[in-house]
């Protein structure tokens, strides 16, 4: 047995420390590795580039947005307005029956000024009188140092201004974007629109209200964010309305009156397709309500709604058809106009003798005041009145105007014979060209009860109440036809499209109680085409005058007649009417004869 032998190991003392082996360093030198020089030329080259790089794209941003400073429009920082503040002033648009703008919001800029900001109060107040020729220097000069901090200068103004503004080069004076309502037709439709005005504002936006016609009606509506901007659409045609108004101005003129009012309906469904009253004004600009004189001297007064007047014999169609409805007379029937009618203290004439008898047709074609009282007097006081009630003559028209409901027909609050006389031929009843233009499209569809509106319609409403048979509503439009043929109305034929009317002419009232002797308010309500009545037309002027056959000539016939006659011509086609010529005969006399109505 082989043993090995055993190292010996090395005493320790557990007190000594044990000192570790530390191996001998190399003494070797080291070898370094070295670039080549052309690597590092190239190196440094890329960052060079890289860093010129980088600042050619920032001096190339800069330089963008100086120049799209440049280039866009003067504008100064809205100052002063709350953090978070909102005002809604997102407004619908209004449009005609065809889509086509009648009212829209477009963005405007106003003025204001933070005295506390000026360098030179003084100079400022002169430059804006300058560039606004009603401001007067004095008096802005002192509200600028009366110590107040802000001031609203001007709501709305041009481009052109606001740069004479900021020539003027003043810290103080500030710039504040918001929307405006705007009426890119001008005057055209005024009464029908009404207009708006700023509500709650401030320097960045602003509420618009409407204050009257339908902006003020549709006010809700228009503000309404639910309806998510759908425009308001009225049944108002701008083609036909902008006819309507230029030959009513035009006439208005020529006639020498001073005032005039209009109104084209569809007798079927009662959508006023135009209204117009003259004088009018601009919704852009919409003057202040007079405080003092006769209300219908300014341009805000509605003639055609507001204005209730004495419509004068347009009123004695419906007491003949009244009389007929009741049976106590056919068109044939013959009627006493012997003259004068004595009633009590008053006395009736007519305005020529036309012998002791007419048929009930002539008395309207010749507009005998004594025949139609005495047909009056047959009905009584009670039937006329509930039959003029079922015409609407007794409420305020329920059409969407502000100024609708305040204008009630004046009626007497006792009804003795002489009223009732009186009436039948349209004196003693005030009412507006609305009511008339409601009656006679009630009277002559056919008989149903319309109610005007401004709303265009989707389709034919339900026939209203029934106020008199067809047959009675046929022999209606067969005297109106055959007042325009052979009557007081002959200036208002139109070829080709049968138009049927009766005139009215009525002493003025007075504003204060009474009446003019020589100034009158003319009349002409007029259905075409007669023999289908499709559109009323009631033409109304305000103390017409006008030189003619070499006599001074008042009447209806002579001045508001004509004008209706024009008006009509130029309508016709707008409304896609075809004209209807028969030179054999008057093919509404051929349907009534071949209807056994005559």
């Amino acid at each position: 047995m082989i043993r090995r032998r055993r190292r010996p190991s090395v005493a320790t003392d557990p007190f000594q420390p044990v000192v570790p082996t530390i191996p001998r360093a190399r003494t070797e030198p080291v070898a370094i590795p070295r670039e080549a020089p052309e690597r590092v030329r190239l190196r440094a080259e890329r960052r060079l580039k890289f860093t010129a790089a980088c600042f050619l794209v920032g001096f190339a941003a800069i330089g963008l947005k100086m120049g799209a400073i440049s280039a866009s429009e003067a504008r100064e920082p809205s100052i002063g307005a709350r953090a978070g503040a909102s005002i809604v002033s997102e407004r619908s648009d209004i449009t005609d029956r065809a889509g086509r703008v009648l009212a829209t919001n477009v963005v405007a800029t106003a003025l204001y000024a933070q005295p506390h900001l000026m360098v030179d109060p003084v100079a400022a107040a002169e430059g804006l009188a300058r560039v606004f020729p009603d401001m007067d220097a004095d008096v802005w000069s002192r509200r600028f140092q009366s110590g107040s901090k802000f001031f609203w200068i001007k709501g709305n103004i041009s481009p052109e201004q606001q740069q004479a503004v900021h020539d003027l080069g003043e810290p103080g004076l500030l710039f504040g974007e918001r929307e405006m309502r705007l009426y890119p037709n001008g005057p055209l439709a005024s009464h029908v629109l009404g207009g708006a005005r700023y509500g709650e504002q401030d320097v960045r936006a602003a509420e618009i209200k409407g204050i009257a016609g339908v902006e003020a009606v549709f006010d809700d509506y228009l503000r309404d964010p639910a309806q998510q901007g759908a425009p308001l659409r009225l049944s108002i045609d701008l083609s036909v309305q902008t006819a309507l108004e230029q030959v009513l101005s035009g006439g208005m003129r020529l006639m020498n009156a001073k005032g005039a009012a209009a109104i084209l309906m569809d007798v079927h469904t009662g959508e006023v397709v135009a209204l117009a009253s003259l004088p009018d004004f601009d919704p852009n600009d919409r003057p202040r309500a007079a405080i003092e004189g006769d209300p219908a001297d300014s341009p805000l007064f509605n003639r055609a709604v507001q204005g209730v007047y004495e419509l004068g014999s347009t009123f004695k169609i419906f007491t003949a058809a009244q009389s007929l409805e009741l049976g106590l007379t056919n068109a044939g029937t013959m009627v006493n106009t012997q003259g004068p009618l004595r009633q009590g203290r008053h006395r009736i004439r007519d305005f020529h003798d036309y012998g002791p008898r007419l048929s009930v047709t002539d008395v309207i074609v010749k507009s005998s005041n004594i025949g139609t009282a005495r047909m009056a007097l047959d009905i009584g006081a009670k039937r006329q009145q509930d039959f003029l009630r079922a015409l609407g003559f007794f409420e305020p028209t329920a059409i969407e105007l502000t100024e609708a409901p305040g204008a009630r027909p004046l009626v007497p609050t006792r009804w003795p014979e002489i009223s009732t006389m009186t009436i039948s031929y349209g004196h003693g009843l005030s009412a507006s060209p609305l009511h008339l233009a409601q009656g006679y499209a009630s009277l002559l569809n056919g008989g149903t009860r319309v109610r005007p509106t401004l709303l265009a319609r989707s389709a034919v409403p339900d026939p209203g109440a029934r106020v008199v048979s067809t047959r009675v509503s046929a022999e209606a439009r067969h005297m109106l036809r055959q007042v325009v043929m052979r009557g007081t109305a002959s200036m208002g034929e139109v070829p080709g499209y049968q138009v049927g009317g009766k005139t009215g002419t009525a002493d003025k009232p007075k504003h204060t109680g009474g009446y003019w002797d020589d100034k009158v308010i003319t009349t002409f309500a007029s259905v075409f085409p007669a023999q289908d009545p499709k559109f009323v037309l009631v033409v109304t002027l305000d103390e017409p005058e006008i030189d003619a056959a070499g006599e001074r000539r008042r009447t209806a016939g002579w001045t508001a007649v004509p004008v209706a006659s024009e008006i009509t011509a130029r309508v016709g086609p707008l409304l896609g009417m075809r004209p209807d010529f028969d030179p054999a005969q008057d093919a509404f006399g051929a349907y009534l004869t071949q209807a056994g109505l005559r």
